[in-house]
């Protein structure tokens, strides 16, 4: 009862000054919106990533062939072919932890279908494909060993070449032309949306490396068993370090190697970098939270300036109170709920802006945002805190002044 008593009496004195209340909360509002907004901000690029993490396929490796030197400049990775289909199957049968590797071949090429026609990657792999990506299909089936071995002329489409060609119509079973050269549509993939650097996963075509090397991409005879990247998927994350060491050394060894001579490959653990850019994300998150919340400690000053002033021009009001038997504690409990009725207050209106300018931010600027639970109950925590904190030294000053001279006040 001594609880609700003091809230009706500080909304009663609230609502007194209604515009001053209203400027008073102000800074609270802003600081709560701006919190739950940055927040959702940041909350939703750390969720895009590991979105973009997961579509890439989890606990992956890949290997890259080496370098190049030509007239003293050495080349980047990938600029001479020095893996082969018979690395891909030794990494899988003598590593343990492997799930599956799978060598492959890419390359970019002119689809046709009827009067539609669609420029896109062509994609040379091995049926294993699916497993180590992660990759479900949504129609048709994937292509099989026999396939691979006898160079067959089929093909699974990504859901961007599906659009471009058949609209929302049923591409299996059609015949399309890769490079003039007819193919049999047996699967379509499901979508996997853009990786983290921006490339779209879906506009992709695949179909048995066999097949591209022989048909599509014009491998030469000399280098009919050369690939241009092995990937690799590890049972366990636990396993990924020791796994990339063991495939290091058994290249090395299937190269020849000397103990002098550099790696003519790259092994690359992809969680590694997505572990980084996760973390980042987070950082970037925590980041613009604590800015946002700058204008919480502003707002909590201002509630601390104005109940003063009102202290200051209650003086009489508190004197009286006291003169028919006002505790301390009932003045100091009085002044407290006000302003935390304040802060409360201008939480729930910061919570409705922040969520509206969340919404707004994903509408207008296209940016990911996503608003938590945890961030709201956050926020409007620190709103209640800051009433408490801020407006404990007006309350107390109240609440300990003398009778007489408070009576005596003008």
């Amino acid at each position: 009862m001594y609880v609700l008593a003091s809230v009706r009496i500080a909304l009663r004195a609230l609502r007194v000054n209604k515009l001053r209340s209203a400027l008073t909360m102000l800074g609270i509002i802003i600081g709560v919106g701006a919190v739950i907004a940055m927040v959702a901000v940041g909350t939703g690029a750390a969720a895009r990533i590991e979105e973009q993490i997961a579509s890439i396929g989890s606990n992956l490796l890949m290997v890259l062939p080496g370098t190049a030197t030509s007239g003293g400049m050495r080349m980047g990775f990938g600029s001479t072919m020095t893996l082969t289909e018979d690395d891909a199957r030794a990494i899988a049968a003598e590593i343990p932890g492997v799930v599956a590797a799978s060598g492959s071949m890419r390359g970019v090429a002119q689809l046709v279908f009827g009067n539609q026609n669609w420029s896109t990657a062509i994609q040379g792999t091995a049926p294993d494909y699916l497993v180590i990506r992660d990759w479900d299909l949504a129609a048709g089936k994937f292509f099989a060993p026999e396939d691979l071995d006898g160079a067959t002329k089929v093909a699974v489409l990504g859901q961007t070449v599906r659009e471009s060609l058949f609209g929302e119509g049923d591409p299996i079973g059609q015949i399309i032309r890769i490079k003039k050269v007819p193919f049999t549509v047996i699967g379509l993939l499901s979508r996997k949306g853009q990786s983290t650097w921006g490339q779209d996963q879906d506009d992709v075509v695949l179909i048995p490396l066999s097949t591209a090397k022989k048909r599509v991409l014009g491998v030469s005879q000399a280098n009919a068993r050369f690939v241009g990247v092995i990937q690799i998927k590890v049972a366990s994350p636990d396993l990924l370090q020791d796994v990339q060491q063991q495939a290091i050394d058994l290249l090395r060894q299937r190269h020849r190697l000397q103990p002098y001579q550099d790696n003519d490959f790259d092994v690359r653990n992809l969680a590694e970098t997505f572990a980084a850019q996760a973390e980042s994300s987070r950082t970037m998150t925590l980041l613009l939270g604590a800015i946002a919340s700058v204008s919480l400690l502003v707002g909590g000053i201002g509630i601390m300036n104005i109940m003063l002033v009102s202290v200051t021009e209650r003086t009489r009001e508190i004197g009286l109170r006291m003169a028919v038997g006002a505790r301390s504690r009932d003045i100091l409990g009085q002044f407290l709920v006000e302003a935390v009725t304040l802060a409360l207050i201008g939480g729930i209106l910061g919570i409705l802006i922040g969520v509206g300018a969340s919404v707004l931010i994903a509408t207008l600027a296209r940016w990911s945002t996503l608003i938590t639970p945890t961030s709201i109950a956050v926020a409007f925590g620190s709103s209640a805190l800051i009433g408490i904190f801020f407006g404990y030294f007006p309350a107390h000053k109240a609440a300990f002044l003398d009778p007489i001279e408070a009576l005596r006040y003008e």
